[in-house]
């Protein structure tokens, strides 16, 4: 045992690791999670994870008992409708709610359980919905019933004034702050109070238990302080009556609210935040008289006693749950609760609270004690400030963002491609609360509004916008998280983000002033780099084959990245999708005038004429946002690459009429064209440039990372599917070039290729094998705003002498001596 773990669990030991259950924390994971070995799981705000005992009990129970339709009296029905009754108790003693008082009713999952709340609810003109600004996108939504009734909707925030252990049941317990009121049709604030708002009308209040993106608890004393009216800046009872609905999904795995002492009108649940499985089952927990006056308009099978097809004649059942529960539930579903339930009974709610807080705990103070370098704070932590008595307050949730040591920040894009890099689970973004993100990220209405005008929505790349991120990193425990797995969250965040003292020369990072090449074409040959293979890659994302000499076009290569397969659903296939692209072979032979592909699943080798116009259809199809015509081909050759990567798909060649222009100013007075680049399937440059060099050096740096216990990794050239590869320059000189002259043609470097989880993509034996490396460890020295950065991009500069149109064909040739300009 580590000495820090000694130290951890000379603080912790009381609360972490469950020293009070039959089976502890390390027994827990060897036996239970044994598929996390070499993974970091902490997104259980997200999903926590079942356990392989839940589902062998779940298997052995559906193999070896019948369950049947519950709408029946055969004995299977009878069974099932048994084990929903037994289930539904289950679920009350969770949130310790009587039977007497509260009833379970089953739906798809918590936002299905929000939705039927705000449905039945029975808005009018004098109603209110009243909601905390930190609440999940679901609790939103209800507003759109609320104000399409023609009732108030209204965002709060919620300020705990005095410290509940001391002042509980006090008036002044908390003050609340109005935001800006919405209604459909006129205003309805007169001298700042709810004036249409009468005595006789029920209104709504909602808050989580546990706020999503912070992790901040709310005070479940809110209860009984709403529905009496004691809050300061609150509503009075003159004002209706006011029923309150806890958003339960995240903090109930941790930390259910308690029913007996906060008699919650509404509860939303959904079980795979609890125990893993199963996913698409939840629970809305109702107050039998908050039930009463929900008014449901649709009726469906199992909800009815009696029903007449041709007049307007519907008797609805009695039974809350009955009515309310629309088909038939997932049965099966429900079956396995008791499974799941079956862990959190052995550990105890309790304990998983106070081992989860433990961990969150001992990761938060660890993480505001990171700085740079320079003295700097690495991260920023959201959350906390939101209580007095932040410890106690704060669920097992830790949203932050990092920043540089120059203060800038990182994208959390940027963190959670590390992360995973590194076998870390995590989530980023603003976790589908709205509100929550916007407070505490500093984020104004106009900012949103710009943000999105800009092309900014949920779950993309754009995690930085004038400065300031749009969303935030959120690592999250459960149940079965470990000390180590805190521990080596910790590490990533130190050898990722964290600046160190360097020595002047620290290898070869991302340093753009370190170099100074001479700019004179003449003097331009620092050491004599040569050009040492051509390698073409006719269709996108399948083989390419090695040349001595090739021509250019204006497209670049010629017949490079030309073709490419388009799925079913019109989507674009690549290896990341398709990994059996990368076991595709082809070959260009240029005086047959013939395209050859083969494939290890297909007998005959396809031959595609180069020139013959064998397309039956011309379209134009979108590649990452960039519009082009295109040529496909008939059924057979479709059929033959269908064949080959066992999905329906199209092939399709890019029109030769298509071109995109770009200016570029040629040197010693030649003339570019507005470059009439010609629209090939290339992600952005027209041709790879990598660096034997700079292969040599992450090979090294590999070796060094890997360790004596770790196999090996070696990466070629290939792995990165170069155009060219050159030699006798220093590693990642090639950063630095801004121009280049191979033979008789120019280059112009469009900067370095930004590397995903592709290259970690190798074929062995004929299967497709992924690995971490080695982006992981290119992540590690050549990161830069976001990019991780290997080879450069190039365009060529078909360029023109004089006033003489004529386009001579140049070409490169394997031997040639590379000329390079860093102007």
């Amino acid at each position: 045992m580590g000495q820090s773990k000694e130290e951890f669990l000379e603080q912790f030991g009381r609360d972490y690791g469950y020293p009070h259950a039959p089976r502890g924390i390390d027994e827990i994971r060897a036996t239970e999670f044994k598929r996390l070995e070499g993974t970091v799981y902490l997104d259980h705000a997200g999903a926590t994870l079942y356990s392989e005992a839940q589902m062998a009990d779940v298997a052995k129970d559906l193999k070896s008992n019948v369950y049947g339709n519950p709408h029946s009296q055969s004995d299977s029905s009878m069974a099932t409708s048994d084990l929903a009754t037994s289930a539904r108790h289950q679920v009350l003693k969770y949130f310790t709610a009587s039977p007497r008082d509260y009833k379970c009713i089953f739906t798809s999952g918590a936002t299905a359980a929000l939705k039927l709340v705000g449905e039945c609810f029975p808005w009018s003109r004098d109603s209110c919905y009243m909601y905390t600004m930190e609440n999940h996108n679901s609790v939103l939504g209800i507003r759109e019933y609320a104000l399409s009734k023609g009732a108030t909707a209204v965002a709060v925030d919620i300020e705990e004034v005095a410290d509940p252990s001391k002042s509980y049941g006090s008036d002044s317990l908390f003050k609340i702050s109005r935001h800006s009121n919405q209604r459909r049709g006129e205003d309805v604030y007169q001298n700042g109070s709810l004036a249409s708002i009468s005595g006789n009308n029920l209104n709504l209040f909602a808050f989580p238990s546990e706020c999503n993106f912070s992790g901040h608890k709310f005070n479940l004393s809110l209860v009984k302080l709403i529905k009496e009216g004691k809050c300061m800046g609150f509503p009075s009872q003159k004002q209706g009556q006011w029923m309150v609905l806890i958003d339960a999904a995240k903090g109930c795995a941790t930390e259910p609210p308690n029913l007996a002492v906060c008699p919650a009108d509404f509860v939303v649940c959904s079980f795979y935040k609890i125990f893993g499985y199963p996913t698409g089952l939840g629970a809305l927990i109702v107050k039998n008289e908050a039930a009463s006056s929900l008014k449901k308009t649709y009726f469906s099978g199992g909800t009815v006693a009696a029903s007449i097809a041709d007049i307007d004649f519907v008797q609805k059942r009695k039974s809350i749950e009955q009515n309310f529960e629309d088909g038939t539930v997932s049965f099966l579903s429900i079956s396995s609760l008791r499974h799941g339930f079956k862990i959190i009974d052995m550990l105890t709610t309790s304990a998983i609270s106070r081992h989860t807080a433990c961990l969150a705990t001992y990761v938060r103070k660890k993480m505001l004690g990171l700085k740079h370098n320079n003295g700097k704070n690495v991260c920023r932590i959201y959350g906390q400030q939101a209580s007095k008595v932040a410890d106690r307050m704060m669920g097992p949730t830790i949203t932050f963002n990092l920043k540089r040591e120059d203060d800038t920040w990182f994208g959390y894009r940027e963190v959670e491609k590390v992360a995973a890099l590194s076998g870390i689970h995590l989530r980023t973004g603003c976790f589908c609360n709205p509100g929550a993100c916007a407070k505490y990220l500093g984020l104004s209405h106009s900012d949103l509004v710009s943000n999105f005008e800009a092309g900014h929505v949920c779950w993309d790349d754009n995690d930085v916008i004038n400065g300031k991120p749009t969303g935030a990193v959120r690592i999250s425990f459960g149940y079965m998280s470990t000390y180590e797995d805190a521990e080596e969250f910790l590490k990533f965040l130190w050898a990722s983000f964290v600046s160190k003292a360097m020595a002047l020369n620290n290898g070869y990072m991302l340093n753009m002033n370190n170099l100074n090449l001479l700019d004179d074409w003449s003097q331009q040959v620092v050491s004599d780099i040569r050009l040492k293979s051509i390698t073409i890659y006719p269709v996108k994302s399948c083989q390419g084959f090695s040349v001595q000499s090739w021509p250019l076009t204006t497209g670049g290569l010629k017949y490079d990245r030309e073709w490419l397969l388009q799925g079913s659903g019109g989507e674009i296939l690549t290896q990341k999708k398709v990994p059996e692209l990368s076991s595709i072979r082809t070959m260009i032979d240029l005086e047959l005038g013939k395209l050859f592909i083969e494939s290890p699943k297909c007998k005959d080798k396809l031959q595609i004429y180069l020139l013959e116009n064998s397309t039956h259809l011309s379209a134009e199809v979108d590649v990452y946002g960039q519009r082009y015509q295109v040529h496909s081909y008939n059924d057979k050759v479709n059929t033959w690459f269908s064949e080959a990567i066992g999905r329906p798909c199209t092939f399709m060649r890019c029109s030769n009429t298509n071109y995109r222009s770009c200016t570029i100013t040629g040197r010693r007075d030649r003339l570019c064209r507005d470059t009439r680049s010609k629209l090939s399937f290339v992600n952005e440059g027209q041709l790879l440039l990598i660096s034997e060099e700079s292969i040599s050096d992450l090979n090294s740096r590999l070796s060094s990372s890997n360790g004596k216990d770790k196999q090996q990794v070696v990466v070629d050239a290939m792995r990165f599917r170069p155009n060219i590869v050159i030699s006798g320059s220093a590693p990642y000189n090639e950063d630095n070039w801004k121009r280049l002259h191979i033979g008789e043609a120019d280059f112009t470097s469009m900067g370095g290729c930004n590397r995903c989880q592709m290259i970690n993509l190798y074929q062995n034996s004929g299967q497709v094998i992924k690995s971490k490396e080695p982006l992981a460890t290119l992540a590690s020295y050549r990161r830069q705003k976001g990019k991780i950065l290997f080879g450069v991009l190039l365009n060529y500069e078909d360029c023109m002498d004089g006033e003489d149109d004529t386009v001579v064909e140049k070409w490169l040739q394997v031997g040639q001596e590379v000329y390079t300009s860093t102007e």
